[in-house]
């Protein structure tokens, strides 16, 4: 496993600060709309249920500390970046509230979503309106010193992200009533998905850091990739995770027929595919998981999927190294990055 040691330290030191600037951001107004905000406070996990002030599982935070990170590697003041961090963070979240809707989710970091709680009307509402606040967090850039051009460069970027976002989620949602999902058309959904957020998140700090556009372009690309590694490292652990480490079942996504990357890969072998997509088209038990993943493991769809991960691993670190030079060698973004390849949860 890789030392993230250099990660852990950099988190230690800003996420206080990160958290501190996303709370000015989304502070209770007046009175008769306060409860908007409290809201998104719950859903930050600064609030309990009765919104009374408490820690709770935040998710990793791992798109505005990347944000920092990369401001910092191109010679700039993380500080500065602050403001981009937080709106990353908040449009993340933002996502969230609305793909909790849209899936039906009633949990979201072991507790009730917000539309379980408050009903589907107020949880839309309350997304709309941390998206407008991710915009006001980024202007925020201003009072911390961004000059105008930086600033407005920042946000054609960040917007180009937000309608990434509604593109791969567009996909996302089509892909559960379509019968056949190509892996050419998924890695398509999770570019906008997952990558284009990572990879924004570091083009920004980049950008806010001073960089040049040849190394803001490199850092995006970097993130691009680094995004697919962690979806795709997502599906394999939904599969063959540990489920004392995943928390999760084994087989999970194979239960809830997930088109995940193995899966698609599995149903495109011309030897396999048919029968596993008649299996597939009946009622699916735990009890046939062993045939299933049999069926799987005759087209090496957890082989072909690591290798995926390895492959735009070793890109986003010719990226990386593309927009560091030797300083990416043992860099905070290097670490975080093997992390994420070699995670098991």
């Amino acid at each position: 496993m890789a030392d993230l040691n250099g990660f852990e330290h950099f988190a230690a030191e800003w996420l206080p600060r990160l958290e501190a600037e996303m709370q000015a951001v989304l502070a209770l107004r007046e009175p008769d709309v306060a409860q908007h905000y409290q809201m998104m406070h719950y859903h930050m996990g600064w609030a309990d249920e009765s919104f009374q002030p408490g820690l709770f599982d935040t998710g990793k935070r791992i798109r505005p500390l990347m944000c920092l990170m990369a401001c910092a590697a191109v010679g700039g003041e993380p500080a500065t970046a602050l403001p981009a961090a937080a709106a990353v963070e908040i449009l993340h979240n933002f996502s969230l509230i609305h793909d909790d809707i849209q899936d039906g989710d009633r949990t979201r970091r072991h507790r009730p979503t917000l539309w379980t709680l408050w009903g589907v009307p107020q949880a839309i509402n309350v997304g709309d309106g941390m998206f407008a606040l991710a915009y006001a967090a980024l202007l925020r850039g201003k009072q911390r010193g961004v000059g105008d051009a930086r600033l407005l460069a920042a946000l054609e970027r960040f917007t180009t992200c937000c309608a990434a976002l509604t593109e791969g989620q567009h996909l996302d949602m089509g892909f559960e009533t379509r019968e056949s999902v190509s892996v050419a058309i998924y890695l398509r959904m999770i570019e906008g998905k997952t990558a284009a957020l990572l990879a924004a998140s570091l083009a920004l700090g980049a950008l806010l850091g001073g960089a040049d556009k040849t190394t803001e372009d490199a850092l995006y690309r970097f993130g691009r990739h680094i995004g697919l590694v962690f979806q795709i490292r997502d599906d394999i652990l939904g599969i063959w995770g540990d489920p004392a480490v995943t928390g999760k079942a084994a087989g999970n996504d194979i239960l809830r027929r997930k088109k995940s990357l193995p899966l698609l890969y599995a149903l495109e072998d011309p030897r396999v595919g048919p029968l596993l997509h008649d299996r597939m088209g009946q009622a699916i038990s735990p009890t046939d998981l062993p045939g299933l993943l049999d069926l799987l493991a005759q087209t090496s769809a957890q082989s072909y999927a690591e290798k995926q991960a390895a492959h735009h691993h070793q890109m986003g670190m010719a990226a990386l190294a593309e927009a560091l030079g030797p300083s990416a060698k043992g860099a905070p973004l290097e670490l975080l990055a093997m992390g994420l390849l070699e995670r098991q949860a």
